[in-house]
């Protein structure tokens, strides 16, 4: 695998970790059975809720907080585990928690962002899981401002390794050109107990 990084920090990406079939029974399954709801948070001093939905589980009841509101994780599903053990063949390593998002069309996406929470593993791998729309997805160095784009395709996996999130931004920018939702997946390593 080569890295789509130039220099601070590892990213992978493996296109085909699920063949459409499995993909397609996935993104059913999840967009039927998981508990989802609209991800809110304190921005600037003012609440805001998201038309992006969001849910949490992991290995126990973990406490998340990100944009100021805690969450707290939820027994994981059959289908999360299923997908979970393949993941963490691909990367390596185990996981004990997983960040669900549900973006219903292109004008949903996310902005700049690190994922360095305090509750997660420092250096720590986060595989991040794209069922469903293709989307772009893009790196900023946090100094250089150097960036690295790339698409997102249904059952492709993404890799973020060792001190990525301490020196890169990422992004899913919103497009008109995406009508149809996407999940996405990241598997982390709690770290916050």
């Amino acid at each position: 695998m080569q890295n789509l990084l130039p220099y601070d920090g590892e990213a992978f990406y493996l296109k085909n970790v699920f063949t459409t079939t499995v993909a397609d029974q996935y993104f059913s399954a999840l967009e039927k059975n998981i508990l989802w709801e609209h991800d809110e948070g304190i921005l600037f001093g003012k609440h805001y809720i998201t038309d992006r939905m969001v849910a949490w589980y992991g290995d126990q009841p973990f406490v998340y907080s990100y944009s100021k509101a805690p969450k707290e994780a939820l027994p994981w599903t059959k289908t999360l585990l299923a997908i979970k053990k393949t993941v963490e063949e691909e990367a390596s390593c185990r996981f004990n928690s997983c960040l669900l998002n549900y973006y219903h069309h292109g004008d949903e996406g996310m902005g700049w962002h690190s994922d360095n929470e305090k509750e997660m593993l420092k250096e720590g791998t986060i595989a991040s899981l794209s069922l469903g729309a293709t989307r772009k997805f893009s790196f900023k160095h946090k100094k250089t401002k150097e960036t690295v784009a790339l698409e997102l395709t249904h059952g492709s996996l993404l890799l973020m390794k060792k001190e990525i999130q301490e020196h890169w931004l990422h992004s899913l920018p919103k497009t008109k050109k995406v009508n149809s939702s996407r999940i996405n997946l990241t598997y982390r390593i709690y770290d916050g107990l």
